[in-house]
């Protein structure tokens, strides 16, 4: 393991939506925070007529025709119209506000089959709706706030400061009722989306290691095998079996022995047995005989977890002694298993030079990718001298529960 981090990547841990930038304090004297407010509150008016006139002639227009066959299409586009309205207010409440709003997922319209699918899905969306109810309320407020801004500038202008961020304030609630995601469902599709293309992408990585894996070892193995017996076949038909047969058959006979075992540690590689007959106790037991360092396997667990958080922890542990024994140069390690509430906890240890961290080439980041993918957490604490120590922690999801859905 190998140069100085500690590194904690979770799913929980992505920014908040709708997180606001600390505003000082509104005083007399005019500061740029102020200033911002003011312009924003003064842009409120013609923002808003764009808003309101977008409505009223795109969306209002195509309700109308809906009566016809061209109403629904129109008043579908209208709506994706909507949602660019939304996102440039977002982007001037991000300028003006210090107001940062998560932007929507896009509507999956990929994933929809046929036309009527992807309509009926562009006419329900509620970020679209919610966007036209904001264009709509927007307009007296705008008249509002551009007025008293306007007259407070000429007449008012000492308390302008206080007005402006009473108003701005106002502001910042209504972008962030009706120009939020939906709600954390919406953000949590997101947060799915990314996690599903870093599972996919992991398992695409498998599957092509596993055909290099048989290409180069196991099949040319077995390639060599057929050539060799076919050749002492033919000697033995012509009745020439001599020393030079029994050799051929030999050398057959151990071709076959490091066939097999390059396919146990293959299968070993993609789902040991020892780990679906005996669970993960056994099955980390077994890794831990394998590591070039001494390893001690403590598992304090009543119950198996689901197959598929049982066969990540496996391979969790069994990547991490591998980087023991390759990179930390330790002389003893130590891996503890246990279950707290409905989390399952791994923690490696070992008591190496440390310096460990996600790009040092050792595979640390694809493990904290993959325990993410599945609302996962993963901790790396390795100071410079070591010792380093890898929590990982991934969610309980019983048996039972895999054959229900199953």
């Amino acid at each position: 393991m190998t140069a100085p981090e500690t590194v904690l990547v979770t799913s929980a841990g992505r920014a908040a939506a709708g997180s606001e930038d600390r505003l000082p304090p509104a005083r007399p004297a005019y500061e740029l925070p102020t200033w911002k407010e003011i312009t924003h509150l003064l842009v409120n008016l013609p923002m808003a007529l764009l808003g309101f006139v977008y409505v009223m002639a795109v969306l209002f227009t195509g309700s109308a025709l809906t009566l016809t066959v061209i109403g629904f299409p129109v008043l579908a586009l209208g709506l994706a119209g909507s949602r660019q309205l939304g996102r440039l207010e977002r982007a001037r409440a991000r300028a003006l506000l210090g107001l940062r709003i998560d932007e929507p997922s896009p509507l999956p319209l990929r994933r929809t089959k046929g036309l009527f699918d992807r309509l009926w899905l562009m006419l329900k969306d509620p970020v679209a709706w919610r966007t036209v109810l904001y264009d709509l309320v927007r307009l007296p407020w705008g008249i509002l706030t551009f007025t008293l801004t306007l007259v407070s500038l000429f007449v008012l202008w000492p308390v302008l400061p206080y007005l402006a961020r009473g108003l701005a304030n106002v502001d910042r609630a209504m972008a962030r009722a009706l120009l939020s995601p939906s709600d954390e469902l919406e953000r949590r599709i997101a947060e799915l989306e990314s996690d599903r293309g870093v599972v996919v992408d992991t398992a695409a990585a498998d599957l092509r290691r596993i055909e290099r894996d048989l290409h180069d070892g196991a099949q040319a193995r077995l390639v060599n095998l057929a050539m060799g017996l076919g050749l002492a076949k033919e000697k033995l038909l012509e009745g020439r079996a001599d020393e030079h047969v029994a050799a051929m058959v030999e050398e057959a006979h151990g071709e076959v022995k490091l066939a097999l075992q390059e396919l146990r540690d293959l299968a070993r590689g993609i789902h040991p047995a020892v780990l679906t007959d005996r669970g993960l106790d056994a099955a980390l037991s077994a890794v831990a005989s394998r590591c070039t360092v001494p390893v001690k396997v403590t598992a304090d667990l009543a119950a198996r977890p689901a197959a598929a958080i049982e066969g990540i922890a496996y391979f969790t542990v069994s990547e991490l002694l591998q980087n023991v024994s390759k990179h930390s140069g330790a002389t003893s390690a130590a891996v503890e298993v246990w279950r707290s509430d409905d989390r399952l906890l791994l923690q490696v240890w070992d008591d190496g030079r440390g310096g460990a961290r996600l790009d040092g080439g050792s595979g640390l980041r694809g493990l904290a990718e993959r325990l993410d993918a599945v609302d996962g957490l993963f901790v790396v604490e390795s100071p410079p001298g070591g010792p380093t120590t890898v929590t990982a922690e991934l969610p309980w999801r019983d048996r039972a529960d895999d054959c229900r859905a199953g």
